[in-house]
């Protein structure tokens, strides 16, 4: 409930900041970082998505590897998230992220 509170207060003023953002840009191309993206249905509001992802276990290790955090943490973020193959069916793009020099060569760099 309290989630819920919290968040009717915060999207919209992430959403007008958001807007701000997009109308001062000039590039032609502009990225966007939204956590829950298909979750909230903003991919309808992209011309593209592109998915950063990687297996569950290396996902489990990571969020499992940052101070403070919690079997039961991880549990709770991964209640909210869509499975990885629902996102992966939704994505326009798709990066793994199986380690650094990976995410390097699928990138060009």
């Amino acid at each position: 409930m309290a989630l819920k509170q919290i968040e009717a207060i915060v999207h919209p003023l992430v959403a007008a900041d958001r807007a701000a953002f997009l109308d001062a840009a000039t590039a032609p191309l502009v990225l966007l970082d939204i956590p829950l993206l298909f979750e909230t249905g903003a991919d309808a509001l992209m011309d593209a998505t592109l998915l950063v992802t990687a297996p569950p276990e290396l996902q489990r290790a990571r969020v499992l590897a940052r101070p403070g955090m919690t079997e039961a943490q991880l549990q709770t973020i991964l209640a909210r998230q869509m499975p990885d193959r629902e996102k992966r069916g939704r994505a326009t793009h798709i990066l793994e992220t199986l380690s650094l020099d990976s995410v390097r060569v699928a990138s060009g760099r």
